[in-house]
């Protein structure tokens, strides 16, 4: 797998969380939060990263990057 996949990831602003939230649909279960737009994004790409190795040490698969999955 590479260093930098290129999952999609939405962000949005949480008022229940005070934060902005930024989740990876490919990767279940895979998000993080930030005080700003580019902590939350800077925290998915850590957090993509660890749910990879993790995937790695439990034998379990990986998708592969589909693209954009989402439309506005």
């Amino acid at each position: 797998m590479e260093a930098n996949p290129k999952y999609e990831i939405i962000i949005y602003w949480s008022d229940a969380d005070n934060a902005f939230i930024a989740e990876v649909p490919e990767l279940p279960g895979c998000m993080a939060d930030g005080d700003t737009y580019q902590s939350a994004l800077a925290n998915t790409e850590i957090v993509i990263q660890e749910w990879i190795e993790t995937a790695q040490l439990l034998n379990r698969e990986i998708p592969k990057p589909k693209g954009r999955l989402m439309f506005a």
